[in-house]
């Protein structure tokens, strides 16, 4: 289907058996999976610290303090750089997927509500203790930056952040005109609405950041195919990449489904997605 980057979600209760102490076993099927991508001529976006499933985050883990659950990422960064440095097939690591600096949240609440039964947003901070929310960030990116840094000094770095809107702003803290510094380049996840596409251009036409921007994720979930072939095409002003979602099951299998009348409507939107996904590849593809 034309796409060069796989990007894949580590789960942090998989890999960390403590705070200081790395599943030994988890970085061995890692190591695999980088090998089977330098033997495919694939790159990954090594997205971590994922918290998606709760039934898979250890107890100790949410019921430590702020400095010592980012000492507990950046040792789980540390690790996975360590693992990944000599391989050519990163193509970078998001740091965590839709991070959002807390205000005033209660012990242990580090998620922001359950999406299809998984927490895809995730809290940095509980208390602000009088910081401006993005010096909260910053400072969070640079210690995971430099926990990286200490083992992969040249793989590019970014953090998957939630797009601003038009009523608030840049309302999860993490503004890509502060961040830009401690990153190589801005990943913005957007996923245009029905007949809004515009509005979803004007995001990425406002980050005047200076680094690249890769639009780590989107999809037709709110708005039709066409509509999301109009956004990619329209974003090649801004963009330099583009990732959506794939189930596994690939464009002939969906077909397939859909010729013996056996598909359903959830299929016919992947079906959509990734014959679009195939068909804009020459268009985007930088040369």
């Amino acid at each position: 289907m034309g796409a060069n980057v796989v990007r894949v979600h580590l789960q942090f209760g998989k890999f960390m058996l403590s705070p200081d102490k790395l599943n030994p076993d988890a970085l061995d099927k890692l190591g695999r999976l980088v090998r089977l991508a330098e033997e495919t001529g694939l790159y990954l976006d090594i997205t971590g610290l994922a918290c998606y499933r709760r039934t898979d985050v250890p107890a100790w883990y949410d019921g430590l303090p702020e400095a010592k659950r980012w000492h507990a990422q950046a040792r789980f960064w540390e690790g996975i750089a360590a693992q990944c440095a000599n391989s050519p097939a990163i193509f970078c690591y998001d740091l965590i997927n839709e991070p959002m600096v807390g205000g005033q949240q209660k012990p242990g609440d580090w998620y922001s509500g359950a999406l299809g039964g998984l927490n895809f947003i995730q809290f940095i901070n509980l208390d602000r203790n009088g910081r401006p929310s993005a010096t909260i960030a910053r400072h969070w990116v640079e210690t995971m930056t430099r926990a990286i840094h200490k083992r992969a000094p040249r793989h590019l770095i970014t953090v998957g952040m939630l797009p601003s809107t038009r009523e608030w702003g840049y309302f999860s803290g993490f503004r890509p005109g502060l961040l830009a510094p401690a990153l190589d380049f801005i990943s913005i996840h957007i996923y245009p609405e029905k007949g809004k596409v515009d509005e979803a251009l004007a995001i990425l036409q406002k980050i005047p950041v200076g680094k690249p921007i890769v639009v780590e994720e989107t999809f037709p979930l709110t708005c039709s195919a066409a509509e999301l072939k109009e956004f990619i095409l329209g974003s090649r002003r801004y963009a330099s990449g583009w990732m959506g979602h794939y189930n596994g099951e690939s464009i002939g299998q969906l077909e397939a489904l859909r010729q013996s009348g056996k598909i359903n409507a959830g299929q016919s939107a992947w079906l959509a997605w990734l014959r679009l996904f195939e068909e804009t590849g020459p268009a985007i593809l930088v040369r």
